[in-house]
């Protein structure tokens, strides 16, 4: 193997276990973390099952981000829905052996890219012009944005220009990454900058804003079912200190009779 290919073979190894303990790490942070109220975000579902329909419509749709602002749903929802047909369409890199049948449908999916790019870049045209959003923007969301542009930008030239890469050897590369054969990469400087900084993306990911994507299901604003007037609402950790206090109590009015 070359230089090259030990080296961004080592990244992918580090960037991926340090995506895996980071995400474990935050969600369990997170599913951890005491709710002492009921703070569910209205129109709020009375039920389990409603909580459940919200969460899916939250979801896939971004519904609550369609009634705050539909112009930065709209470049979040291209955004969204075309990194997720792009990820789709690159399963195919990673799968040994002869693609099932079904992936020939799935070609149309590389158009996405554009709906991608063009997402990211109404987002960050929203952060430079909108005074408001400005304002709250740290250095680290331009360049989160820039990055993820710089990412479908490269892929998009790869896959719709003259400069192509060697699919195959792609391929044999990522294939290779699962099963543990390794072999050389293509060494195109538009593909290492791609890959490069989807490894550096995979890093960062536990430490980041992106942390939205499973922070979603345990926001108590959308997770939560509104039956404060049935049923009291008690954390564990606040529920064991009112018995030890009541026990303590008890103790205390024991010894003064």
């Amino acid at each position: 193997m070359s230089t090259v290919s030990i080296i961004f073979t080592a990244l992918f190894y580090i960037s991926l276990f340090i995506f895996i303990v980071g995400m474990g790490r935050k969600i369990y942070q997170f599913s951890t973390t005491p709710v002492p109220l009921k703070i569910p975000t209205a129109p709020t579902p009375l039920t389990q099952t409603g909580v459940v329909f919200r969460m899916i419509r939250e979801v896939t749709l971004f519904e609550s981000l369609f009634r705050s602002n539909k112009w930065i749903w709209l470049f979040g929802f291209l955004f969204h829905f075309g990194l997720l047909l792009v990820l789709v369409r690159h399963l195919r890199y990673f799968i040994p052996g002869d693609l099932p049948e079904i992936f020939l449908l799935i070609q149309p999916f590389k158009y996405a890219a554009f709906a991608m790019v063009i997402g990211l870049g109404g987002l960050l045209v929203r952060r430079i012009f909108v005074s408001r959003i400005r304002y709250i923007s740290a250095p680290s969301d331009y360049l989160m944005l820039l990055m993820l542009i710089i990412i479908g930008v490269s892929g998009v030239v790869m896959t719709f220009t003259d400069n192509h890469t060697d699919v195959m050897m792609v391929k044999s590369f990522a294939t290779g990454l699962v099963t543990f054969n390794w072999v050389n990469l293509p060494t195109e400087t538009h593909f290492l900058v791609h890959l490069f900084l989807v490894f550096v993306l995979l890093a960062i990911f536990p430490i980041s804003k992106l942390l939205h994507v499973p922070g979603i299901f345990f926001s108590p604003t959308l997770n939560q079912v509104d039956n404060a007037r049935k049923k009291r609402h008690i954390s564990p950790w606040a529920l064991k200190q009112e018995k030890e206090n009541t026990v303590k109590l008890d103790q205390t009015l024991g010894k003064d009779e």
